[in-house]
């Protein structure tokens, strides 16, 4: 049973129907994605990251906490090394 119809404009676009875009939790902005599998293409709402997500990626390891005394000192040692 078909959810629902598209066409496609002479310039490649397609609307995407209101109950598809509400079972797929879309509106204006989201990205879809279209996968191939075997015969079939299939559409689905992209992954979202959040900016958390990202730095976890690219940051695995969270440097150890420092206390604020410990930045601090380590600006003096650092300004008297600059200092003549």
């Amino acid at each position: 049973m078909t959810l629902a119809r598209s066409k496609v404009t002479a310039q490649g676009r397609i609307s995407v129907p209101p109950e598809v875009r509400k079972k797929l939790g879309v509106g204006p902005g989201s990205v879809l994605e279209w996968d191939e599998q075997g015969d079939q293409v299939v559409v689905r709402r992209a992954g979202q990251y959040t900016s958390q997500d990202v730095h976890n990626a690219l940051f695995p390891k969270r440097p150890p906490k420092r206390r604020p005394a410990d930045v601090k000192e380590a600006i003096r040692t650092y300004i008297r090394k600059r200092l003549p």
